[in-house]
């Protein structure tokens, strides 16, 4: 199962998750590291699209949501969790990552890092894929890498 943030304009309009710029990201860094999508559960922390409007008005820009907004769609998670029933459950960003392990919690520190949690077998946490989108061109490359490399421990922790 892997836990995103909140939707983004285009998963929004399209009503899925990972369905943008990030989605595509996520979907080439799986393969890269030899996960099936098809084979996994994806959903956000955060179940609404948080934006404010640009200068011109006519593009909706991300907005992070607050503590209370993730606490407010918690109880959708929760169910999903149980639905689901994951082996393994990776948060990717720091927002999905607190909402599922705790404030304290620290992608920076604990990427790619087996997490002791009750809501699976074993968590992880590693980057949102629009945090690479984002980064400057000197760095994307290595940053992308890394994040790879965060899912092919999750694909050799699920091969035990």
């Amino acid at each position: 199962m892997f836990v995103g943030e909140q939707p983004g304009d285009q998963e929004d309009r399209a009503g899925h998750p990972f369905v943008g710029p990030s989605g595509r990201l996520l979907d080439s860094a799986l393969e890269r590291a030899g996960l099936d999508r098809a084979d996994s559960y994806v959903t956000n922390a955060v179940k609404h699209f948080k934006w404010v409007p640009d200068g011109t008005g006519k593009r909706r820009i991300h907005k992070t949501p607050s503590s209370s907004e993730v606490r407010a769609c918690h109880p959708w998670l929760d169910e999903e969790i149980a639905v689901v029933k994951p082996r393994v459950i990776v948060a990717l960003g720091a927002t999905a990552a607190k909402a599922l392990f705790g404030p304290a919690i620290r992608v920076t520190a604990q990427h790619g890092k087996v997490i002791r949690t009750e809501l699976a077998e074993a968590g992880f946490a590693t980057v949102h894929p629009s945090s690479i989108l984002r980064a400057p061109s000197d760095v994307r490359a290595e940053a992308e890498k890394q994040f790879v490399a965060d899912l092919q421990k999750v694909r050799r922790y699920l091969a035990r």
